[in-house]
């Protein structure tokens, strides 16, 4: 059963009559498949009118959608030869983060993503995608081998932020994320990163501080949530809308901003309802500009990407 974000209970009204309609025989009074296609018409103008006019804490629901792909989705039907790697060679396996070497459109690269999982064992498993220290030492071998043999990295990023168990804490925490940015800043290979979900904190900074930062049309991309951060200023969750407002944590605030270099735009209704079609967009665009680092030195990389996070510092909002 498709799941309904509270703005969409019109649609999903309208989705009912149209499953109703399917179950019933044609009469002579009405042509079935007629109604149908129109009131199908119907949902297609109200998905286009309700998505146009999308309140940042509206993305964010969106952002979070159950049935939104996440990354093993994309790794699987965009990457082939697919070999996972597993563990940091430190501590262990950490299954928030997923990763491996494959070909995405003929071009041999090493892929990292955040993994959310899909149903309560898979998020469980996955840890809802929030990684603990090894997810981010395991990140930083799986870019350090790309760098090695000179293959391009691509990451997805889809987390509420790093885990903040004690256990993560007592493991260095903090010091694998300045790890992993700093692993990401120091290799000499193309890196592109796609937020395709939440980017949350460092927990997304940590594997998306890349020559190229693209977003969904509809994920988010902030230092903190807006729940945590309205239990701060508000001292309750309660204003989380006011705070997605407050934060800018939009693709198009963020495009304006300069903090992300474009947005991809998602099927109408979000990548959920489509996502084949979603994932084949982020495809294109990834392999897009892979093509364009392709031709730039390891140095020239390395000092563009560097240049470009340092120049952020610089702006005011």
């Amino acid at each position: 059963m498709t799941t309904y974000l509270d703005f969409e209970k019109p649609v999903a009204e309208l989705e009912s009559k149209i499953a109703e309609l399917r179950h019933l025989p044609n009469s002579g009074d009405v042509d079935i498949a007629d109604e149908v296609m129109r009131l199908q018409d119907r949902v297609q103008r109200l998905l286009r009118t309700i998505y146009a006019k999308l309140t940042p804490w509206q993305r964010v629901q969106v952002a979070r959608h159950v049935e939104r792909p996440h990354a093993q989705r994309y790794i699987d039907r965009l990457i082939t030869d697919y070999q996972p790697l597993a563990g940091d060679r430190a501590f262990g396996e950490d299954f928030a983060v997923v990763g491996g070497i494959g070909r995405l459109n003929g071009r041999s690269v090493v892929i990292v993503g955040q993994e959310k999982g899909d149903d309560t064992d898979s998020r469980i498993k996955h840890n809802f995608g929030m990684p603990r220290p090894e997810g981010y030492r395991k990140a930083q071998r799986l870019m350090r081998l790309a760098d090695r043999f000179r293959l391009p990295v691509v990451t997805l990023v889809d987390t509420p932020g790093a885990y903040p168990g004690l256990d993560a804490e007592a493991r260095g925490q903090a010091e694998a994320i300045a790890s992993s940015i700093d692993t990401c800043l120091g290799i000499g290979v193309p890196l592109v990163s796609v937020v395709i979900g939440e980017g949350g904190s460092g927990g997304a900074l940590a594997i998306a501080s890349a020559d190229k930062v693209f977003m969904l049309e509809n994920a988010v991309y902030s230092v903190i949530t807006p729940e945590g951060c309205a239990s701060i200023l508000w001292r309750s969750n309660a204003n989380a809308q006011d705070a997605a407002e407050a934060m800018k944590v939009t693709a198009q605030d963020l495009k304006k901003l300069e903090v992300i270099d474009d947005v991809i735009p998602e099927p109408m209704g979000g990548a959920h309802r489509a996502p084949d079609e979603a994932i084949d967009t982020v495809g294109k665009v990834v392999s897009e500009a892979l093509g364009q680092l392709a031709e730039l030195d390891p140095d020239t990389l390395r000092r563009q990407r560097q240049d470009k996070f340092l120049a952020m510092g610089k702006k005011g909002l």
